[in-house]
Formats: structure tokens, C-alpha cells, sequence
């Protein structure tokens, strides 16, 4: 195994808006294993930081950060690691191999450092003919982003950068017979939402504004051509104040873009009163904050997010409401699925044959109030219209568990991919899946076997 900064395949030096990172260095310790960032945002107030923790699959607004892929019967997945004991930013990729039940050893694809900052995280997706594409985000408009392609198919070993762009939470979508549709953040005016599209993920369109009144988080999904987002907005900028669920969609690869009930939409949008609002939670003195989106067999959007009343963590915010709003009947439909303790208790939604399910941190962790808490199994046999408590995932926890991230084509056993650490003080990151029944969570090796190109994860006792 080379020392990582050798296994990026692009020489010399990129250096943009006068942050330089170095795409072939001298030899360094090589990745010794699964090891998750840790991050502070330093905001803090009675009870801890309004974000904090093991923030490796971090945030809900990089998407996808799994894709499985069934030609090779492999999990390819991205993650935001550090070497252990420092706060730096490393852009690792691993594959779960679902024939043996091994895991690669993790590859660096992109050496963040002097960053120590998850919002500067990869996303991943395959091209058709199987070459791994990740995107690593920049942030605001003074870090860069880049793009970087596996030389070989289905084959994490080796990345060529391709571009070094301005984008943030990437979110980039494969459309069939068309390409990438990328979804992503500008700092123009605020968060702004935009999107790009690509034939080859080499010669890209301009880019075109989605949103943009006072600033945006996006969460997207993609299914059988269609590309949807669904978005808050930031009251006079603030994202402390993000509100109100706005849902746009498209069948076209961007040509147009309608609501779920196919009203076409003026782009870009710039009204805060506009055909793509789905519920005023302004008037209701609600904060929105967005988790995933899905479909059901019909093909119609599920959208999973959390409702609070304060940006603050602890007892002010109420009951953090687990919502899902499902295009059904001609009409939006809202239900409930449990309550959490902190306003960034992030999860996914999956939808099955017979029955829908969301994994997340819903009970409070070792650490209360702080980000994360215990996983659990939520289920709905009614698409979405009642939930029990179905399996607790994780229990007896040493750190809270946080951002349950759901694969593209999720297969078992590597269903849902998180990360776990102390929100209340700098702590090892370590990096988890579980299949579909939450009875079976593996913890991936934070150390490799000396010499071991692949390991076997450690099933995590209940």
C-alpha cells in the first residue's frame, strides 16, 4: 500500500483564491484507518454547542456518500476522516465488499489540511461505466472544491483531479442517458442554491440559479430521471433562523423545473412566497431543518426533516419533531415519526417493497443535549401515515452516534453508514454501519492489521 498522498494520480501544486493544497507530497504515514473528524463550531450556549461530535458522514446537505454498486457487489463510500488525535480534514473513500463481508483499507482522495472543517466533506457517484466520482466541497467562496475520477472502474485506488471549482455541498445526481446533474451551494447573496449539468463530468453547462432569497439549505434525491430538492430558507440571511419547506423537481435534466404537481416554476426563484412553498413554518415560529429525500413506487418525493422552535440546543428548542411530507392524493401529507433532543439529530428514510423506515439518532445519547444520541429503527407499513419503534440500533453507547447516511441502492448489510463521538469534548471518531433490521451493526476497523489491503468490521455487541 502506498503512503496516501502518493495514491493521488495529479502532480504539482492547484492553488485557488489563495488556498494551496499539495496533489503530490512527500511520503507520509499511510492511512492507518477508519478514523472520523471531529468538530466544533464553537457556538455555544447553556447546553453545549449547537453542533458538535464525530462529524465524518456530516452534513445532510452532501448527498449521495454511499452508492452501491451491483455490477462488482460492492458499497463505494466517502467519509471526512482525520489523523488520530488532530483536527485536520482528510477526503478518505472505502468500499465494503459484500462477497467476503470485507472493507478496503480507506484511500485519501483529497488532503484538506490546513482545514479542519467537515462542511468541506465529499459526496460520491458512479458514472455508467463504473468510475467513482467524488466531489469535495469547498466553502463559501475563499476554499475551493474539487473534482476527482477513479482512473479505473469500480476501482478506489487511484483518482486524476479533473477540476477545481466553486461549489459547496455538492450533491451530485446520475441521470440515465444524460449524466450528472449536480446540485450545489454559491455564496452570491447568502447560501444559494444552483445547479450544473454534464454529459461526461469533464465539460460542464453553466451554472444556473435554483434559489435565492436570503439564503438556503437543500436536501435532493434522484429516481428513474427525475432530480427533486427539497429547501428551507434564511431570514435576512440567518441561518439560525432557517424556515418554511420549499419542493422543486425536475424530469427534464434541468430544462425546466415544476412542483410536485407539475406547475412550472420561474427560475430562479426569488420570492419568499412562491409556487414551490409547501408549508409556511415562518408563521408558525418554526425552525426547519432538512434531512432526506426519497420516493414511493409511484415514483411521488417523501420528504424527512426535523422541526424546532430555538437554534439553541437543550430544553428551549421543545421536543425536536421528526416530520415526513408525502406527495399523495394530489396533496401534501404530514406525519410524525418520533422526537429527539437536539435540532441536529440527523437520520434517512428508506423505502422498501412493503414498508418505509427511518434510522436515526431519535433516543439521547451518554452525552444529553449534545448532537447525535443512540440510533433507532423506526417503521411505517401505511407509506408514512402511522411509525412504531421497531428495533433499537445502538445502546450503551460511549459516545453520542450522529448523521445516519442511507447508501444510493442501499443493499444489506452496509444499509445505513454513521459516525459517532463526545459532542461535549474532543474525542476519537469512529465510523458504523447496520443492515435493515437494526439488529446487526458493525464498527469499521479504526486500525488496520499491518500490511491488510482488507479487514473485517467488528460486529459491535448489544
Amino acid at each position: 500500500m502506498l503512503s496516501y498522498p502518493l495514491k493521488i494520480a495529479v502532480g504539482g501544486l492547484v492553488s485557488l483564491l489563495g488556498f494551496a493544497v499539495a496533489l503530490r507530497s512527500a511520503p507520509a504515514a499511510p492511512v492507518e484507518g477508519y478514523r472520523g473528524i471531529w468538530f466544533t463550531l464553537g457556538q455555544k450556549s447553556e447546553y453545549g454547542d449547537k453542533y458538535s461530535g464525530g462529524l465524518g458522514t456530516y452534513t445532510a446537505n452532501h448527498n449521495p456518500i454511499a452508492v452501491y454498486a451491483a455490477a462488482v457487489d460492492k458499497t463505494f463510500f466517502v467519509y471526512g476522516g482525520s489523523p488520530a488525535g488532530e483536527r485536520a480534514l482528510l477526503c478518505l473513500i472505502g468500499s465494503y465488499d459484500h462477497k467476503t463481508g470485507r472493507v478496503s483499507r480507506p484511500v485519501l482522495v483529497h488532503d484538506k489540511r490546513p482545514v479542519d472543517d467537515p462542511h468541506d466533506n465529499p459526496s460520491v457517484n458512479l458514472d455508467p461505466q463504473g468510475h467513482i466520482w467524488v466531489f469535495v466541497s469547498g466553502r463559501a467562496n475563499s476554499r475551493p472544491g474539487f473534482l476527482y475520477r477513479s482512473t479505473k472502474p469500480y476501482d478506489p485506488a487511484q483518482f486524476e483531479l479533473v477540476a477545481t471549482k466553486t461549489i459547496t455541498y455538492p450533491q451530485p445526481w446520475q441521470v440515465a442517458g444524460k449524466g450528472f446533474l449536480h446540485l450545489f451551494t454559491k455564496y452570491t447573496k447568502g447560501r444559494e442554491l444552483y445547479w450544473e449539468t454534464s454529459p461526461d463530468g469533464r465539460s460542464w453547462s453553466e451554472t444556473r440559479k435554483l434559489a435565492g432569497f436570503g439564503g438556503h439549505y437543500q436536501t435532493s434525491g434522484a429516481r428513474d430521471g427525475k432530480v427533486a430538492s427539497f429547501f428551507n430558507y434564511h431570514p435576512g440571511g440567518s441561518v439560525d433562523k432557517r424556515t418554511n419547506l420549499y419542493y422543486a423537481q425536475t424530469t427534464d435534466f434541468g430544462a425546466t423545473w415544476t412542483t410536485a404537481d407539475g406547475t412550472a416554476l420561474a427560475l430562479p426563484l426569488v420570492e419568499i412566497k412562491n409556487p414551490a412553498l409547501v408549508v409556511d413554518y415562518a408563521a408558525q415560529g418554526r425552525l426547519v431543518y432538512t434531512c432526506d429525500l426519497n420516493f414511493d413506487a409511484a415514483g411521488n418525493p417523501i420528504l424527512l426533516y426535523v422541526l424546532s422552535r430555538d437554534f439553541r440546543p437543550g430544553p428551549a428548542g421543545g421536543e425536536r419533531e421528526w416530520t415526513v411530507a408525502h406527495w399523495r392524493g394530489g396533496k401534501w401529507n404530514f406525519s410524525t415519526v418520533a422526537t429527539s433532543d437536539h435540532n441536529y439529530d440527523m437520520g434517512s428514510l428508506y423505502v422498501l417493497k412493503d414498508e418505509w423506515l427511518v434510522i436515526a439518532p431519535t433516543d439521547v445519547g451518554p452525552q444529553k443535549w449534545g448532537t447525535g444520541g443512540d440510533m433507532v429503527l423506526w417503521a411505517s407499513r401505511d407509506e408514512g401515515r402511522t411509525w412504531t419503534r421497531r428495533q433499537q440500533v445502538t445502546q450503551g453507547s460511549e459516545f453520542n452516534h450522529s448523521y445516519a447516511r442511507r447508501p444510493v441502492n442501499a443493499r444489506d448489510p452496509f444499509f445505513a453508514f454513521w459516525a459517532d463521538g463526545n459532542p461535549d469534548t474532543l474525542s476519537p471518531s469512529r465510523l458504523y454501519f447496520s443492515d435493515a433490521s437494526g439488529k446487526n451493526v458493525f464498527r469499521l476497523p479504526y486500525t488496520f492489521p499491518a500490511g491488510a489491503e482488507w479487514a473485517l468490521p467488528e460486529r459491535v455487541q448489544r
